[in-house]
Formats: C-alpha cells, structure tokens, sequence
C-alpha cells in the first residue's frame, strides 16, 4: 500500500498520519544556517544530531538518544521567516489546504512532496504559522509521542474562535473514530489526543504590535531539567531573553526564531 495514503502502521512499527490525525506530530524550526543553529542548540539544550531522510537540508535533534525536534534549513531557499513551526498531523494535505483557503488563511509553502510524506507551511487567519503533514511520522515518533519532550500553546486574538478554525481544517472533535477531542477550561481550549493534553489555546494576543512576541503565534515550549543555565548559555551565544522567572523563560536564538524553556516537574 501507497506509504504516503496507505494504512497508519506497517509490521516493521512505522507510524502514519491516518493513525494521529489533527494532533501536533512534530515541530521544526526553519533555519539560515545548519552548522550555526546546530551549535546554538546544542549549547543551550544540550542536543545531539542525525541526518533526517528529508535530505540534506534537514537534521533530528535528539536528546538522551530520543528525537526531539528538527531543523529545516530552507529559510532562504523558500524565503521564509526563521521561526520554530508545530505540524500537524492529516490524512490528506491537499483537502487540509483546501479548508484553509476556504477559512480565511494563508498558504505560504506547499503541499511538498518529500520521500516519506507531504507538507504544507499554512498560516491561520489571524497570522499564526503552522503545519501540516500527511505520511511517514519521523523514526522513533512513538518514543517522542512517548518522552512528551515538548508542548505547543496558540496564542491569539480568540481562543475559541481560533478552535472552530482549527477543527474545521484538522477534524476536531469531527466524531470520526480516533479524532482529537476540544475541552473549555478557565478561558482556554484545551486539546486531547489519546487522552492527553497536546496543544492550548489562549486568547489575549493583537494582530499589529510592535511587538511580534505579542501578535497571534504558536509557541514551542521545551522542557528542561533547569531554566538558569539555558538562559545563560542563550545569551552568551547571541540569543536574547525576552521574559525569565524560575519556571520558565521565553528565548530567541541568533536568528529571531522564539521558543520557551520550561521546567519539567516530577
């Protein structure tokens, strides 16, 4: 069966987006320079790198030997932003991009085919950038799926606005069998896969600051084991801190590309 349509696991452990749908299944950072974003990361979260079977282009971080995240260093092939990206799982890219031109979004790159899949870099209608990906998940996903090394939050004009959006393109709470589940809490939208918590929805952010950390994104949070000495390391290597307390701190690398460091409890 077609490893790009076909069914979402084989015998040899291989997972597919039919089996995940519309939850995140991986996020990447868009890069100028490989061997630079490579060093910075390496110092401030201790990551280690594979060749991904993306191509040349592209690197897994890996941390205690488990995928983490990766790098696609086509910013400037593809004119694009430096910036971290979640990616979302779905089981046909060109319906995904249909959905988000019909919504109001924008499409900046894509569907692309690569050898294991399909990807498309979309935008929400309040400008948020994200993802998607129909085919092969990234070797090793279940362990990523599994170690839960990273969490995303959208953060925009209006939560729930934002929610129909989304599950109107990724099959949100659609009742097809498998499909993630939109929970309402305290303000947020909450989303489940398999039971988890995988991704949140904040309102609060304006469409035209000067400031871009305060206008709709969606924020990559990693977790660490101590937020001090990544800080640290962050700035002495040319990143920026644009907010820092014990628990947490929101970073920039070299490149302009935001993430946060979070303090993994227990």
């Amino acid at each position: 069966m077609n490893h790009v349509t076909g069914q979402p696991r084989t015998a040899t452990g291989d997972v597919f987006t039919p089996s995940v749908f519309g939850a995140p299944c991986w996020v990447s950072l868009t890069s100028r320079d490989l061997d630079a974003t490579q060093e910075f990361y390496t110092t401030v979260l201790g990551w280690r790198w594979r060749i991904a079977r993306l191509g040349d282009h592209f690197r897994t971080a890996l941390a205690d030997g488990v995928p983490v995240a990766g790098i696609a260093a086509v910013a400037s092939m593809w004119q694009m932003a430096v910036s971290w990206t979640p990616y979302f799982a779905v089981t046909d890219a060109d319906e995904a991009v249909a959905r988000v031109r019909e919504r109001g979004g924008t499409v900046a790159v894509g569907p692309i085919s690569f050898l294991p899949g399909r990807a498309a870099l979309l935008a929400d209608r309040d400008g948020a950038t994200f993802g998607i990906w129909q085919g092969k998940l990234v070797t090793e996903w279940e362990a990523w799926r599994r170690a839960a090394s990273s969490f995303i939050t959208l953060h925009t004009r209006d939560a729930f606005d934002a929610a129909i959006f989304y599950g109107e393109v990724l099959d949100w709470a659609s009742g097809r069998p498998g499909c993630c589940e939109v929970e309402y809490a305290a303000g947020q939208v909450l989303l489940r896969s398999r039971g988890g918590i995988v991704a949140r929805i904040e309102s609060g952010s304006v469409e035209t600051p000067p400031d871009p950390s305060v206008r709709p994104h969606w924020q990559v949070h990693f977790f660490v084991g101590d937020v001090e000495p990544c800080v640290r390391a962050a700035e002495k290597h040319g990143g920026s801190v644009l907010a820092e307390d014990e628990r947490e701190a929101v970073l920039r690398d070299p490149d302009g590309a935001q993430f946060t460091v979070t303090l993994r409890r227990g």
